[in-house]
């Protein structure tokens, strides 16, 4: 059984980790001391010595962050991600014992614990990717596999079969679906109707299964309680998939009401105070920083657009930003001026004869945006965000598109999750929403700088930039 297996690897993964904090650490003192030249404080026995502490310190860290937890859709930033803050922690553990220690402390070498976390991260994620590299293999070959089975033929069912297929690496194996209304032998990608809810019992007594996956209908979530009691009985881990994927978010925040379970139909990180008040901080340094460093490119565009056709460097349009409150944003001017009724037309496309040669280039280098710097600075938008829309867009999309509106609960951005995904320009307004709302229900600092980066190598220069 999968169960037996993840427990071996888990303890063997432990005991991997153990030694590699013991290498790590030796590796720092002989870097450190030998080839450094250094002269330790004291003698070699004093520094081994606290490995006794330091390996059972890490091992509960990694525990802790649930680096032992089965990671088959883990992706390799959050194992690194959390790795990084368990020997994070473990190091300002580790240095707050030494100063807060006896006077026999005070002179243990700090560069060799620097040292030593750097080389334990490195070394121990090396490790991680090598072993995730092999499972995947095994898993690709049909090896490692997790049996699991279905129980509702709904469109969760068919959502959650559509990324099983779509990662072998996973390693899930859907042996089937029950159903009390798809008739038997119904097939979804390779994936059989095998009977009805009432043949679970018989199923799960004679069937070696590892997981059961709930995905019943929103209309039969009745037999939910019974479903799950039999589950249960059977001591197979079983998960629950719900019906309404695209009424709550991915990430759902809940609260305990006295032992009544809460879900909030949308939690946005940026309506807490702390958060918004971090990323309004970036903002602003970036703001500054990014008006400073492009001031040149700035002064050049300006120019090019005065001399390649008639009329303001700048153009002003209204757009609709945070809490639906209209602003002003300012880009350069890329088109020949036009008439207020040919401006409302819909978006540029490919040939457009309104845009100029120079305003062509400006565009698909996105030179034309640098202005919405002062628009960041002034707070009418955000270095990330979703894409502000002009008001008669919005107000026709918000008819049209389910949960449209719910992007104006965050500030606006110059780029976006969307726009390094390449929906930018005339592409679908469906998947570009799809894009805001991810990024809206799973902000994080570090999503912000990764979006920044990303924006370098793929938002600059677009091919859906007309």
């Amino acid at each position: 059984m999968i169960e037996d297996n993840q427990k071996r690897l888990n303890q063997l993964h432990v005991v991997i980790d153990g030694i590699i904090v013991i290498v790590s650490y030796l590796l720092a003192y002989w870097l450190v001391f030998i080839v450094g030249d250094r002269v330790p404080a004291y003698r070699a026995e004093f520094y081994f010595l606290h490995l006794v502490a330091v390996v059972p310190i890490c091992l509960i860290l990694y525990w802790m962050n649930q680096l032992y937890t089965p990671k088959r859709v883990m992706g390799r930033r959050h194992e690194l991600g959390k790795l990084a803050q368990a020997n994070l922690l473990a190091l300002l553990s580790f240095m707050a014992y030494l100063y807060l220690g006896k006077d026999d402390l005070m002179h243990f070498s700090r560069p060799m614990v620097l040292l030593f976390f750097g080389i334990n991260i490195t070394l121990d994620f090396g490790f991680r990717l090598t072993l995730r590299f092999f499972l995947h293999r095994m898993r690709k070959k049909g090896y490692n596999q997790k049996s699991i089975l279905l129980i509702g033929y709904s469109r969760a069912a068919l959502s959650y079969i559509d990324r099983v297929r779509e990662n072998p690496i996973w390693g899930y194996n859907i042996r089937g679906i029950l159903d009390d209304f798809a008739e038997r032998g119904t097939e979804y990608k390779g994936v059989k109707v095998l009977g009805g809810t009432g043949h679970l019992e018989e199923i799960l007594e004679v069937s070696h299964l590892d997981e059961i996956a709930i995905t019943l209908g929103l209309k039969e979530y009745d037999k939910l309680e019974e479903i799950v009691v039999l589950c249960e009985k059977s001591g197979v881990h079983t998960k629950f998939i719900p019906d309404y994927a695209k009424i709550i978010p991915t990430r759902p925040y809940t609260e305990d009401l006295l032992g009544l379970p809460v879900i909030h139909i949308r939690y946005v990180p940026l309506s807490d105070s702390f958060n918004a008040a971090v990323k309004r901080a970036v903002d602003i340094f970036g703001a500054i920083v990014a008006l400073i460093l492009f001031s040149p490119i700035m002064l050049i565009t300006a120019a090019g657009v005065k001399l390649s056709s008639p009329g303001p460097v700048l153009f002003k349009q209204e757009r609709i930003g945070l809490h639906n409150r209209p602003f002003t944003m300012y880009k350069f001017r890329s088109m020949a001026m036009q008439t207020e009724a040919d401006e409302k037309k819909g978006w540029t496309t490919k040939g457009d004869p309104r845009v100029t040669r120079f305003g062509s280039f400006i565009r698909k280098t996105s030179i034309d945006e640098l202005p919405q710097m002062w628009n960041v600075l002034i707070g009418n938008m955000s270095l990330v965000g979703p894409r502000p829309e002009r008001p008669q867009f919005v107000e026709k999309f918000k008819e049209e598109i389910p949960r449209y509106m719910i992007k104006h609960q965050v500030r606006p951005g110059i780029t976006g999750w969307a726009q390094i995904n390449g929906y930018r320009g005339d592409t679908s307004i469906l998947k570009r929403i799809e894009c805001d709302l991810y990024y809206i229900e799973n902000w994080t600092l570090g999503l912000d700088i990764k979006i920044i980066l990303l924006t370098f190598f793929r938002g600059f220069i677009n091919k859906n930039a007309y």
